[in-house]
Order: C-alpha cells, then structure tokens, then sequence
C-alpha cells in the first residue's frame, strides 16, 4: 500500500526498560541493528499496527507495554534503487513511519524473537538512549536521528543528554532468551550488499 507519493505507511518502535535503555535488535544472519518496525496493513491505523508488529518481530503483548509518546507527524526516508524489490520499482520511494516510544511493564523475559516462523531478529540487547547510527543501515539513519531527538524529551525531562555514540554495553540475548557474551555477537556498521529492502 503505497500513498500518492510513493510511501509505505509504516510504523517504527522504541521500546524502553526502566533503566530508559532502548531494545536494539540485530537482524537474521545480518550485522546490522535496528530498531523495530514493520508496514501499515490496509485499515490498520497506525497503534493496530505498531501492537502487530511488537508481537511479530519482538513476542510481546500491549499488556507488556505502556505508550509513553509518539511522533507528530510521517518521517520519511527514501530506498535506494538497489534496496527496492523489481516488482516495485517506478512507483516506490520509500517509507514514511510514524513512530512509538514504549515503556516495557513485562519483563525481558517477555520478549520472543520466535513468536513467528519468520523471525526479523537473532539476538538482542539493551542499549542506551543514544544507539550508535553507524550499526544502522545508512538509508534510515536521519529518520532514527529524527524520532530519537523527537522522543526524547519523554524521557530526559529536563533536556537532551550529552550525545554520545557509544558501543553497546550490558546484557546481550539470544533468539532463545539466553544470555551470551557481547564478544560472540558483531556490531560492525553495515556491510554493502544487494538485496530486498530490509523492512
């Protein structure tokens, strides 16, 4: 479902621990994390969409989170022509994404990277507020630069911290929940390569 323009309504999601420190998932078979995201299905609105897309990608229940905000309007990026599927190509620009900060009320045990049989994550961690952009794909870096600066007034009350990229610290899980040393897991910035759109 694209608009006039050429955009996937989309919707991104910031899930904050009560420690304000950001899920950070790395992709399938992938060295780039991201945060989660997915499309907005015809009739969705965008919150149907973003609690879909928290039990797909990330095994969790609205009952596992609170809303804490949201951004006001679309943030929008664009695909590279390497990135678009063929059957898309000449009508699709890219996505624009409304996003939700969240706060997890369950616990880390919670969170299922198998809830489905198409898992978008293999490992996970808790980050700081500040995620390091060079892990992320370069296309969608302004936008998380955007929805972060946008959001964090939810979550440094009296103003934006020190910005600073740091390389992830704390606990690191598996698919399966297990935790595993930070050394077994890359976060090396993206390697170039060909393929479908990373959704």
């Amino acid at each position: 479902m694209l608009d006039k323009d050429g955009y996937r309504p989309n919707v991104g999601i910031i899930l904050l621990n009560g420690r304000n420190e950001v899920f950070w998932g790395k992709r399938v078979k992938q060295h780039s994390w991201q945060f989660p995201q997915g499309g907005i299905k015809h009739g969705e609105s965008p919150e149907q969409a973003m609690y879909r897309e928290l039990w797909e990608e990330i095994g969790l229940r609205a009952s596992h989170v609170r809303i804490v905000g949201r951004t006001r309007d679309w943030l929008r990026y664009e695909v590279p022509d390497q990135w678009v599927r063929r059957d898309l190509r000449g009508n699709y620009r890219g996505q624009k994404q409304i996003w939700f900060l969240l706060r997890l009320v369950g616990r880390d045990c919670d969170v299922c990277l198998r809830a489905t049989t198409h898992p978008e994550f293999d490992a996970w961690r808790w980050h700081e507020y500040w995620v390091p952009l060079d892990s992320v794909i370069e296309f969608k870096r302004d936008v998380y630069q955007q929805a972060l600066l946008e959001l964090s007034r939810f979550v440094f009350k009296r103003g934006r911290p020190h910005h600073k990229m740091q390389r992830p610290r704390g606990r690191l899980f598996n698919a399966a929940g297990d935790r595993v040393a930070a050394s077994t897991v890359s976060i090396d910035p993206v390697p170039p390569h060909a393929g479908g759109e990373a959704a």
